[in-house]
């Protein structure tokens, strides 16, 4: 079972402190790092920046792309995504802000497909995913995958989606309905996976993908196959690592050339064994401990 770091009145407290601190500091003297993007992220975002301690960092979500146009801009230090910065915004970087991007993996996470915790669905194929979302799609029915679901009485599958801003609707649609994929209309769009997670929880027609560490008990993982017929896989941080879940991504962090002075330490924390733990505690899989910064 997951168990998720929720947001504590001391978060709280300390992100409204942060809201009123200009740039070059907090009151206690601490420099300010600017930090927004990926509403997948915000979470650990969020845990990371009341757990460091060496600046006070001011977090934001809107979605991958809002953060890195913010990147691009200036307006923020550290960019937040859950996809990878695309070729024409690496260029516009390089011809607004004169530098390219600097990527650094955080972390990964993998993409669930949740239903409603009473659906009798267990698994499903890439091929079937590709048939409710895709706007060539034929699957509208959940008696097209053999399936009944008490409370349905048209028997209609309600699909719950990302907004296009959303690194996550991205990354889905690239890796289940390929790079000139298109979704259907009938997608309801969710802005944040909270938001996904709650519609599907309320919603016993419902399927929906988002990432692995916004599951409740209200809502249940189904199993993902790469080929009909083939083994279904359930996403964790074993099949993570082992690339055997067919919906996994990194997450990253960006910054506008190489990072520097209290930016360069925060991105560095997040690689140590104190901010990979983090992610381990709000439901996403830490990098492998190989792979992670030991500090002295």
């Amino acid at each position: 079972m997951i168990t998720r770091l929720s947001t504590s009145p001391f978060l709280v407290l300390v992100l409204s402190i942060f809201v009123g601190c200009g740039p070059g500091g907090d009151s206690t003297g601490k420099p300010t790092l600017q930090n927004k993007g990926s509403d997948t992220m915000l979470e650990v975002a969020q845990a990371w920046a009341e757990l460091y301690d060496a600046a006070s960092v001011e977090v934001s979500g809107g979605g991958s792309g809002v953060g890195i146009s913010f990147l691009i801009a200036g307006k923020v230090d550290v960019a937040n995504c859950s996809r990878a910065m695309k070729p024409e915004e690496i260029e516009k970087m390089k011809s607004q802000a004169g530098t390219e991007p600097h990527q650094i993996i955080a972390g990964y996470d993998a993409l669930a497909i949740y239903v409603h915790k009473d659906n009798p669905l267990e698994e499903i194929s890439m091929e079937q995913l590709a048939g409710l979302f895709s706007h060539s799609g034929d699957l509208t029915k959940w008696s097209q995958l053999n399936i009944t679901i008490p409370g349905c009485g048209d028997d209609t599958i309600e699909l719950a989606g990302r907004q296009s801003s959303s690194g996550t609707y991205e990354y889905f649609r690239e890796s289940v309905l390929g790079k000139e994929g298109k979704f259907k209309l009938e997608v309801n769009e969710q802005n944040g996976s909270r938001a996904l997670v709650q519609f599907v929880s309320s919603t016993p027609c419902a399927i929906g993908y988002s990432g692995m560490g916004y599951k409740t008990d209200e809502v249940k993982f189904v199993k993902v196959t790469k080929l009909p017929g083939g083994p279904g896989i359930l996403p964790s941080d074993t099949t993570v690592y082992d690339k055997s879940y067919p919906i996994a991504r990194p997450l990253f962090l960006y910054t506008k050339g190489e990072p520097t002075g209290h930016v360069k330490d925060y991105v560095t924390w997040v690689r140590t064994e104190a901010g990979q733990a983090v992610l381990g505690q709000v439901g996403y899989v830490s990098l492998p401990p190989d792979q992670r910064l030991k500090l002295d």
